[in-house]
């Protein structure tokens, strides 16, 4: 069973989130997630399969940025945005990861659609220190 530190397991989501959502390099990609991953996503079908089928409908154009991750023990969240998803605004993630055995083994998440600057009460933007485009 490798173990990891949490430095560590914030490099492997941001790398296995960038192989998956970026690359769209799938062979790659089985090495970062475990075989016996648990999604916990309502949009996403179960298992790593479900995921990986998700992205392949999404178009090429998807991209993932992060903006913040913290981690504590085997647990990794990661704040990032979505953009060039076939919708008409971004999606602003909260990712929670749970590592075991040094993959991703378990995930849920919070999506929201990214909100312009006419749309947002609060005037601040949700991602960055500036408004999407």
């Amino acid at each position: 069973m490798a173990k990891t530190t949490p430095e560590q397991n914030k490099a492997r989501v941001l790398e296995a989130f960038d192989t998956l959502f970026n690359r769209r390099d799938y062979a790659a990609a089985e090495r970062f997630w475990s075989d016996r991953y648990i999604q916990h996503s309502a949009h996403i079908a179960p298992g790593r399969e479900g995921l990986f089928d998700l992205v392949r409908t999404l178009p090429e154009t998807l991209r993932y940025e992060n903006q913040l991750i913290v981690a504590e023990g085997d647990y990794v969240i990661a704040h990032g945005r979505f953009s060039g998803n076939g919708r008409p605004a971004a999606w602003i993630a909260a990712d929670v990861v749970r590592f075991e055995d040094g993959k991703l083994a378990e995930h849920w998440d919070v999506l929201q659609d990214e909100a312009t600057r006419a749309e947002s009460v609060s005037g601040l933007p949700m991602f960055g220190d500036r408004f999407a485009a």
